[in-house]
């Protein structure tokens, strides 16, 4: 069987669906909220005057919202790395489902 074949069977499993299925569910929503939690800083700064209110002494809410960013991509980090560890199991149920012949 060549690679392609063995793919194509892979691909037309049950738990290869639900993969992809839970995969997407997480990576857009998470893709969306990255690009507009980071573009927010810059097009807050450069267009609004919202971030310039000062919280203790000369740090204002720019410099947090900044801070926050780095927070926000570990946060993320941690949840795709506990998502991606449960992914584990539907990839290898896959494997096994196209080994048996088990494709819908």
């Amino acid at each position: 069987m060549s690679r392609e074949e063995e793919w194509v069977r892979v691909e037309r499993t049950q738990a290869f669906k639900e993969l992809m299925r839970q995969k997407k569910a997480f990576i857009i929503p998470a893709t969306v909220f990255f690009v507009i939690f980071y573009f927010g800083l810059p097009v807050l700064t450069g267009f609004t005057t919202l971030l310039d209110v000062q919280v203790v002494g000369s740090i204002s809410l720019a410099y947090l919202y900044a801070f926050a960013q780095f927070a926000m991509t570990w946060i993320l980090m941690h949840m795709y790395l506990s998502r991606a560890n449960r992914w584990d199991g539907l990839v290898d149920r896959a494997r096994r489902q196209a080994a048996e012949g088990e494709v819908s």
